[in-house]
């Protein structure tokens, strides 16, 4: 018999934690929770101080007969569930179903499943925060008074199957607004005039118009361009001046959650959903061969930047050893916090930094060195030094006429020997090296090449765009972003374009009706202000019934309102052109698990389904009989094959041209690359500029 027992959430951090505590220590897992609000029915009396009602989630009758069983036999009982209000909760009901005193000394907490960290943690056993349980309480009824009565509305008056929930319907709002502010752009013109210069002892640079006589100005006209360059006289410029200084940049701090997701969405190519998964996995441990199973990186759901002294004493001994003392950070690092920031444990990070992704990499699948790598380089560089670069700054004078050239070089690495963030808006910094000058040289135009551009709508949301915007704005918690993102695809409410949320017909409508019955659902401040409230009532300002009443009062009006007014709203299938080859009737699109296919309109009749294919004038190179199409597979991504399979298999990743190669008449294709598209041919050598 164990003298005592501890619950956790997953069976995997059970097995490491019962190895870490020993044999009088028995560790079993509560599969998440095992008692939650009825699916059925709403479950909160509103009545009552909105009482919730809880039963046995179903399915998890055997796992709660195993936990009673286990926890008769146990002198004490430890409720180990994760460090946040979800894993406070979680304890909460087990305290309950199991007959464990909350007021006693049953809750322990850890921040990384290391056998530090785990031993020490059960040194400190605490009661059951019931704040935090209140707060977790108020956002699953908050969530469960919109969501089971807007719902069935939608169901009522536009189709089954759609939802509505304060978060996720002000992403749906984001994104519907930033397609109105693309739509309603009206391009304004500009143009640039670069040139290229030699010195007198040929060494070329580049430099681009600034101003005249001093001043930045902006050229935004074909003329404006022409009477630039109508004063300029012969190629001959002056060195006007020469700036040189020296600049720090420093190191982005360690990873919480919202910017994890959003650098494995650049770096990686990680959606928000996958970048979850594989961090949890990290987080409750990988087998590393006879060392056994070891967690490798803190909790992966925090919006706190702090850092243990530990770690930092660990980080410090790592870059001493393997980049030299003028790589340490000199400075102490203030973690940033601001009023949104729980700060209930520390940042991502791995939990021993002398775990290398190199050294670790063969106990790892792809994606998971590849996160891991990510989380290590990241906090390593945090601890670095500051880069120091050096800037040089030249001005070249003709006829009052500024052109400027800017460069930079790398005089000292610091952090940027392990890790540069990326960033959505521009591209990664890159040394420029100018050639030596002074004031007084001169420099000689080699051309001088104007162009035309057009400024740019605000570009579509990518899931690393909204997850920071709704962090920006105070919407959500960093648990909340991923299935956020994917209920309102899975609804149809939007869909991704070149991994860039583009909102549909069915969204707008939704929105629309949110909007017009339902409007604080989906005003970004009324949900911040509720995240706010749901903070306090953690902190125990405010009393969570309090929270609910003062939200359902109005709320409850509206329904009211809603159910008499809202009209019905039929949505009709839009015609994809072409009849059913099996019944004769209409094909239309539909709205399915994977995006958009054809259907037969004659369903359930008929129950023909065709994928949306695309011609895009190539033959097939194969048969020669049929015509290359584009297609998507199950992961959305877009490849290119032949209208006549599968008597024909065709299939190419690269966009088929409609021109064989001139060197050896096979196929060309469109590959795409980094700086842009390049054609180049499957079976020779043969290529041809690059175009951007």
């Amino acid at each position: 018999m164990s003298d005592y027992l501890v619950i956790v959430e997953s069976p995997a951090k059970a097995k490491t934690i019962e190895r870490y505590l020993g044999k009088k220590y028995k560790v079993k897992a509560s599969m998440g929770h095992i008692r939650d609000l009825p699916k059925s029915q709403m479950g909160v009396d509103v009545e009552n101080d909105f009482e919730p009602r809880y039963i046995t989630i179903r399915g998890k009758g055997p796992v709660l007969k195993e936990l009673k069983t286990a926890a008769k036999k146990a002198k004490k009982i430890f409720l180990a569930a994760d460090p946040d209000r979800e894993g406070e909760a979680i304890a909460w009901h087990l305290a309950h179903s199991l007959n464990v005193d909350i007021h006693s000394d049953c809750r322990v907490v850890f921040n990384e499943i290391t056998k530090d960290a785990i031993k020490e943690s059960f040194k400190h056993p605490r009661a059951i925060d019931l704040d935090v349980v209140d707060a977790q309480q108020a956002r699953r009824i908050l969530d469960r008074l919109v969501g089971y009565n807007i719902s069935p509305l939608l169901w009522k008056k536009v189709k089954k199957g759609l939802s509505a929930g304060r978060v996720q319907s002000v992403a749906v709002r984001l994104i519907i607004d930033r397609e109105k502010e693309i739509l309603a752009y009206v391009p304004e013109e500009y143009w640039t005039i670069k040139g290229s210069f030699i010195t007198n002892d040929s060494k070329e640079f580049e430099g681009s118009f600034y101003g005249v006589d001093g001043k930045k100005t902006d050229l935004s006209s074909e003329d404006d361009v022409k009477n630039i360059l109508g004063k300029l006289k012969g190629n001959a410029f002056e060195v006007k001046s020469v700036t040189k200084k020296e600049r720090k940049r420093n190191p982005a701090l360690p990873f919480i959650t919202s910017s994890l997701q959003q650098e494995a969405a650049r770096k990686l190519n990680f959606r928000a959903k996958k970048t979850m998964m594989l961090a949890q996995q990290l987080y409750e441990g990988i087998e590393l061969g006879k060392e056994g199973t070891v967690g490798l990186i803190t909790y992966m759901r925090t919006d706190s930047t702090r850092i243990s002294d530990t770690a930092k004493n660990e980080a410090s001994e790592y870059i001493m050893k393997n980049y030299g003392k003028d790589f340490l950070s000199a400075e102490k690092k203030k973690d940033t916090k601001n009023a949104k920031t729980q700060d209930a444990h520390e940042a991502i990070r791995p939990t021993s930094t002398i775990k290398d992704p190199q050294s670790i990499k063969q106990f790892l699948s792809r994606d998971q060195f590849r996160l891991y790598k990510l989380i290590w380089e990241r906090f390593v560089a945090s601890q670095m030094a500051s880069a120091i670069l050096d800037t040089v700054s030249i001005d070249l004078h003709q006829q009052n006429i500024i052109f400027r050239s800017t460069g930079s070089t790398v005089k000292f690495q610091g952090f940027m020997k392990v890790y540069v963030e990326g960033n959505d808006d521009q591209q990664e910094e890159k040394e420029n090296l100018l050639p030596p000058l002074e004031k007084g040289d001169n420099v000689f135009s080699k051309d001088v090449d104007p162009k035309q551009h057009f400024t740019q709508p605000p570009p579509r949301y990518t899931e690393a765009r909204l997850v920071r915007t709704l962090e920006e704005l105070g919407i959500g918690r960093p648990s909340t972003y991923a299935p956020t993102l994917d209920t309102i695809q899975k609804r149809g409410y939007v869909s991704l374009d070149n991994k860039r949320f583009v909102p549909t017909e069915l969204g707008e409508i939704v929105l629309q009706l949110i909007l017009e019955f339902f409007p604080e659902i989906i005003d970004v401040e009324f949900t911040a202000n509720l995240e706010t409230n749901l903070d306090n009532v953690e902190e125990g300002k405010v009393n969570w019934v309090n929270i609910i009443d003062g939200f359902y009062h109005g709320f409850s009006k509206r329904l009211e309102k809603a159910e008499l007014e809202m009209q019905e709203i039929e949505i009709k299938d839009e015609p994809a052109g072409e009849d059913c080859e099996l019944c004769d009737h209409e094909m239309v699109f539909k709205m399915g698990r994977y995006g958009k296919f054809m259907a037969c309109s004659n369903f359930p009749d008929c129950r023909n389904t065709k994928p949306i294919v695309k011609d895009i004038g190539v033959p097939c190179p194969k048969c020669e009989k049929g015509n290359i199409v584009e297609r998507k597979s199950k992961k959305k991504r877009i490849f290119f094959g032949c209208d006549q399979y599968p008597s024909c298999d065709f299939l190419s990743w690269d966009k088929p041209i409609a021109r064989k190669c001139p060197k050896c008449e096979s196929l060309l294709v469109e590959k795409k690359l980094k700086k842009g598209n390049q054609v180049q041919c499957v079976e020779c050598d043969y290529k041809e500029e690059q175009q951007a």
